[in-house]
């Protein structure tokens, strides 16, 4: 079954289908994204898959395309402060509400990447690799990733030293090499570095 057979089938009993998904629950820096997409019956998007799966050239066509073909979207954020203050879970849950609930179009059903719900005022399932499974839920983890990804380009200009463009503010050997170097920024979460510097401080 492709990606759209599977929200034909979802429409049978659910007319209006709309995907979320998440982007930036693992860096050690920046905001958490998310995204909500809802396509009409007909809306075929070729190519689309789980944004992972994808490169970055073509994340960014798809994010174009996406855009022009939904009948309707949004792309959210929670804050490195909520993150810090309710945890990362929680804080990609309360992204993906704030996108569902921009939305002007009103879902039967909102399909959910993973294992965890946010609070929506709709019905909602969730689906393990739900962006491998169903097109809108692919098309929200592009639009996320690709709008978490321009952020930190942005973020790279504002603190270059750090060197975002590179890694997205992953846990990557360059960017630990950066904070090293240069300490924590005021983008960086510092929940995610407690592990890093606990480990540090037992080095002889």
């Amino acid at each position: 079954m492709t990606l759209y057979e599977y929200d034909c089938e979802l429409r049978k009993k659910y007319p209006v289908v709309c995907g979320c998904d998440e982007a930036g629950r693992g860096p050690l820096a920046g905001d958490v994204f998310a995204a909500a997409v809802i396509f009409d019956k007909d809306t075929v998007i070729e190519g689309i898959n789980d944004s992972k799966k994808l490169t970055e050239k073509k994340r960014e066509k798809l994010f174009d395309e996406i855009i022009e073909k939904a009948v309707d979207f949004s792309i959210q954020t929670a804050s490195i402060d909520e993150i810090e203050e309710i945890n990362i879970l929680q804080a990609a849950m309360l992204a993906m509400k704030r996108a569902v609930e921009d939305l002007d179009a009103k879902p039967d059903i909102c399909v959910i990447d993973g294992i965890s719900k946010p609070e929506l005022p709709y019905e909602t399932m969730t689906v393990v690799k739900g962006d491998g499974t169903s097109q809108a839920v692919a098309a929200a983890s592009i639009l996320a990733k690709v709008a978490r990804d321009r952020y930190m380009a942005q973020m790279a200009e504002k603190y270059p030293e750090y060197r975002f463009e590179k890694h997205k503010g992953y846990g990557t050997k360059l960017h630990y090499e950066m904070l090293d170097k240069y300490g924590e920024s005021p983008i960086h979460r510092p929940s995610f570095l407690k592990k890093y510097y606990a480990k540090k401080s037992e080095q002889p």
